[in-house]
């Protein structure tokens, strides 16, 4: 299944989720979601990854 996620900070949105779902299972980590909470935060991380690095050289106007 693949989503489509528009954030206005864009990869450090992203990034921050990654981060804010790790906090969560080492929080808990009896709970039975920490798990799954630790397999998307690797999931979306791992896709992060494969982004192409951002050109600086290239303007956004």
């Amino acid at each position: 299944m693949a989503a489509l996620l528009r954030l206005p900070g864009g990869t450090d949105d992203v990034a921050e989720l990654v981060e804010a779902l790790l906090v969560a299972a080492d929080a808990r980590p009896d709970t039975p979601l920490a798990e799954r909470w630790r397999h998307l935060a690797h999931e979306i991380g791992d896709a992060l990854d494969t982004l192409p690095a951002p050109d600086a050289t290239r303007s956004s106007t």
